[in-house]
């Protein structure tokens, strides 16, 4: 008979029980029961067993004290390696890691703070660096949320939202002669482009609804880091304070440029290149793709502070929690460490002024 791969039924494993007592070998084995003599091997080393080392319950299985085979020899037996290998098969779609309940407990903690499960992942062994026990994979993580056994828990509520249909948006029209002095972004240094040097900006804002104010954004592109001021109105004078008020604490090195978009809120740029000198460069129209760093942190104020949202209650230490919350988060982009972990390290780098961060 041609060997070939396939499962093994009870009947096969009690045959295999038979002829292994009998002393025959196992290529002759797996050619009586037709499979690959290598599943043989692999079934003698997963279903034998060692009585010595089993319950109590198993005494019947014990070889009397007349038998002369070695104290510590395996045996196969083939009704019990069909419980094995049913077991195996019930377990092989569990997520296993989620048995230890210090992981359980720090995994819903972290989902209710609104972490993805990359996230999730890839921080624990930055957390637990010695317990081998608090790792876990993605697919693992997804499977044990999504488990029937969780859904009381309703753990999936957490998630954040799914990518939503994207609309065709009209954007803000672009007047160029507001903005005088602008400079472009095709001006701006390679290396800024290659986040190679730290203290580069991202800058825009986000407006709540109508008649309620808004906020500026800035983002360090090196460290992922997010400081965001509440302002009155989307206009030049309460960004330009704004922006003084978010770089003026931090030391040189921290902030060597800023990149914006067209919004009429940046025609007082070069009141930040005169008082601190940081020039300001300019993305091109449409072009939110040169800007994507602030974007993206953009969405992620959007999670807490949804389109149509007023902020006439929302107060700056509001606001500020928020930015904690977000920097404090792991990123895979830093090898799972958080934007407020390295931009701290980067500031203070160097014997300049005190940074202060949220």
């Amino acid at each position: 008979m041609t060997a070939h791969y396939r499962h093994l039924t009870l009947e096969d494993r009690i045959e295999i029980e038979r002829l292994l007592e009998k002393g025959t070998s196992l290529a002759e084995i797996a050619r009586q029961i037709g499979v690959h003599r290598s599943t043989i091997s692999r079934e003698r080393r997963r279903g034998s067993w060692q009585p010595e080392h089993d319950h109590a319950n198993l005494r019947p299985y014990l070889r009397n004290r007349l038998d002369t085979r070695g104290p510590h020899e395996r045996l196969y037996l083939g009704g019990q390696a069909q419980l094995h290998a049913d077991t195996r098969t019930a377990r092989s779609h569990q997520p296993y890691r989620m048995l230890h309940d210090q992981l359980v407990d720090w995994v819903i903690s972290a989902l209710r703070r609104g972490w993805t499960p990359a996230e999730i992942s890839g921080r624990l062994p930055l957390e637990f660096p010695d317990d081998a026990r608090m790792r876990v994979g993605v697919e693992t993580l997804y499977a044990w949320i999504y488990a029937p056994e969780q859904k009381h828990r309703k753990l999936w509520q957490y998630l954040p939202r799914g990518q939503r249909k994207r609309r065709r948006r009209q954007g803000r029209r672009v007047h160029s002669e507001r903005i005088k002095w602008r400079t472009s972004i095709h001006e701006r240094p390679a290396l800024v482009e290659d986040r190679i040097e730290f203290g580069h900006w991202e800058s825009d804002s986000v407006l709540g609804l109508r008649g309620t104010g808004g906020l500026h954004t800035t983002v360090e592109r090196r460290a992922r880091y997010l400081q965001a001021v509440k302002i009155p109105a989307i206009a030049a004078a309460p960004t330009i304070d704004a922006q003084l008020s978010v770089y003026s604490p931090l030391p040189a090195h921290a902030v060597r440029s800023v990149t914006a978009d067209n919004g009429s809120e940046f025609a007082f740029h070069y009141q930040l290149a005169d008082a601190l000198a940081i020039p300001t460069y300019f993305a091109d129209p449409y072009s939110a793709w040169q800007r994507g760093t602030n974007e993206h942190f953009n969405g992620r104020i959007r999670k807490y502070l949804p389109k149509g949202t007023s902020f006439e209650d929302l107060t700056q230490t509001d606001l500020d929690e928020i930015v904690t919350e977000i920097n404090n988060r792991p990123r895979r982009v830093l090898g799972w460490a958080t934007p407020a972990e390295i931009f701290n390290e980067l500031c203070s780098s160097q014997a300049t002024p005190r940074c202060t961060s949220n």
